[in-house]
């Protein structure tokens, strides 16, 4: 009698990569390529995670339409009143994660996408910490993601320099010898982002695991033997549940390559209304492995807009009226930097997104002192660091903290607050005005900033400010809202009507096109997307989610036994 043993089941099975995997090195003298990255003992840790916990991640995001279905039937967002939360935020014993290796002092914080000659110029600025970013200031692109954890994998390794096929510049990091290499900080795509180059089961697999999946497998281990660790920031959490949805995925990563619970640091963006009344029950879930949290202020204005935006009484006025000293958001700073520091974890400051301007020293130095008094108002409301979006603001910035912040946070400075779960959705600006220049501007943003994304670049240019897709969805929410209840324009004496956008956007994508051509452009299918969301026709969760698709570029799925091992 002949027993027959069960196959072994392959982790790969039912896994497709729709997508070509490189074995050739795009950038000399490194000799990484993709398929450095994407082999099957990587991929089979990241559909490990993805099969283990992307039904709680789908469970979460729909328990976020319960909270805008309840805020729709006039029921406002509070503070929780269940007896374990209200006993967490009432015990004073619990605290967050002491600072990670390389991660005291954060004063300055550069940000961009994992793009190679943005690694290497954010590894030569003087700040203390660079976030490379797979989320708002990266289109998802095969290519940008997987060239993304090349760049990283590279940089970690010292072996990033490169020399630029097109022009023949050599773009090297400043020897470390001399100066102290900034800590790295890594941005995985939100939790509503899936990515459909990969399909696992028939279903595409969670962006957020693939991106966090990848780089903590190729490089945790590397970066502990530095003396650093694997460090991360969490986008666009709604819920304390999210939150520790990531601290079963850090656990359970780091039992999987046999790492001490508790080496993974995470900075946690309170980008999101409802986040903003579960602070401390954020940092509680991720306790063991909190960094803080960050005030992101672009995708908070945003997410309030969309929260709201069935409420009438919480219109915003135009966009540069809605600035960090208004009700609604000085109560959302006030109260991050009260948790964070009761909690002994970091509170972040902000992004300073402007750009210097070369050929207009007047203009330049209208925005260099608005940053200035900018980051002077979070160094004395007692920040730890704070965020900017270009090189050159980074001596501004450090010269501002080095003068108010000697220690290297501020963490033991705890500021009263007194803040209600009112003030949080207080959105009230004496004097605000909605006006039709501030349409032009929302939709002159809105579709630069699509179109850019559609052609693979998330970091863009505009008016001498680095946008992001948070300032894009701004402006998207702030149309679609005021067209929504026809909110009156002071300057023309007219109401906001679906017609009215419509005729704007027309005349805008006109003068872009004008300015630009349509060769190598797509503004018209930038207005394509954007037209139905702010005429009242739809609305969408993300603008990331509604443009996606056009950025997918499948094929038939590769061999898998093709990977390297």
């Amino acid at each position: 009698m002949t027993i027959q043993s069960k196959p072994i089941y392959s982790p790969l099975e039912g896994v497709q990569i729709l997508a070509p995997v490189s074995r050739f090195a795009e950038y000399e003298p490194s000799t990484t390529t993709q398929a450095d990255i994407l082999t099957k003992s990587a991929l089979s840790f990241v559909v490990l995670l993805h099969r283990t916990f992307n039904s709680t991640r789908k469970q979460l995001l729909e328990n976020r339409q319960v909270v805008q279905q309840q805020l729709d039937n006039g029921i406002p967002l509070d503070f929780l009143k269940d007896e374990t939360m209200v006993k967490v935020r009432e015990d004073p014993t619990w605290q967050g994660a002491f600072p990670g290796p390389g991660l005291a002092d954060r004063r300055t914080e550069i940000t961009g996408p994992p793009e190679r000659k943005m690694i290497v110029n954010a590894l030569n600025t003087p700040v203390k910490t660079y976030m490379s970013d797979f989320e708002d200031s990266s289109s998802p692109t095969w290519g940008n993601l997987i060239n993304g954890q090349v760049n990283l994998y590279d940089a970690i390794r010292h072996q990033i320099d490169f020399v630029n096929k097109e022009n023949g510049k050599l773009y090297k990091v400043i020897d470390s010898h001399d100066r102290e290499i900034p800590t790295l900080l890594v941005r995985p795509r939100g939790w509503h982002m899936v990515e459909k180059h990969v399909l696992v089961d028939g279903e595409p697999i969670s962006g957020s695991i693939f991106d966090f999946g990848l780089y903590f497998f190729h490089n945790a281990q590397e970066l502990i033997h530095q003396g650093r660790g694997p460090y991360f920031y969490l986008p666009k959490m709604e819920h304390h549940l999210e939150a520790k949805l990531w601290n079963d995925i850090f656990n359970v990563s780091q039992d999987l390559l046999k790492i001490p619970r508790g080496t993974i640091r995470a900075t946690v963006l309170i980008e999101t209304l409802p986040a903003a009344y579960q602070m401390e029950e954020i940092i509680f879930q991720l306790r063991n492995h909190s960094a803080g949290l960050n005030c992101g202020r672009w995708d908070y204005i945003f997410s309030t807009i969309k929260r709201l935006r069935n409420d009438p009484t919480k219109l915003l006025p135009d966009r540069g009226q809605v600035t960090m000293t208004v009700p609604f958001m000085k109560a959302y700073c006030e109260r991050l930097i009260n948790i964070c520091h009761r909690r002994q974890v970091h509170a972040m400051g902000g992004m300073a997104a402007q750009i210097p301007i070369k050929n207009d020293e007047a203009a330049n130095q209208a925005a260099i002192t608005k940053v200035h008094n900018d980051k002077l108002r979070e160094v004395t409301m007692h920040y730890d660091g704070t965020w900017v979006a270009h090189p050159g603001l980074a001596p501004l910035a450090n010269e501002v903290f080095d003068k108010h912040m000697p220690t290297p946070n501020q963490i033991h400075i705890v500021p009263e607050e007194n803040v209600t779960a009112s003030d949080l959705s207080n959105t009230t600006i004496q004097g605000g005005q909605i006006t039709s220049q501030g349409i032009r501007e929302n939709m002159f943003i809105a579709l630069c900033y699509i179109e850019s994304w559609i052609r693979g670049l998330g970091c863009v240019p505009i008016n001498n400010l680095m946008e992001d897709a948070a300032t894009a969805e701004v402006s998207r929410l702030q149309l679609h809202s005021w067209v929504l209840h026809q909110a009156d324009l002071v300057d023309i004496n007219s109401k906001v009507t679906p017609e009215l956008m419509r005729t704007i956007l027309q005349e805008e994508v006109d003068k872009l096109v004008k300015q630009f051509g349509s060769k190598n452009h797509k503004f018209e299918q930038a207005a394509s997307y954007l037209e139905p969301e702010i005429t009242g026709e739809s609305l969408s969760e993300f603008i990331t989610t509604l443009i996606y698709d056009a950025v997918v570029v499948t094929g038939e799925p590769i061999d898998l036994d093709s990977l390297k091992d």
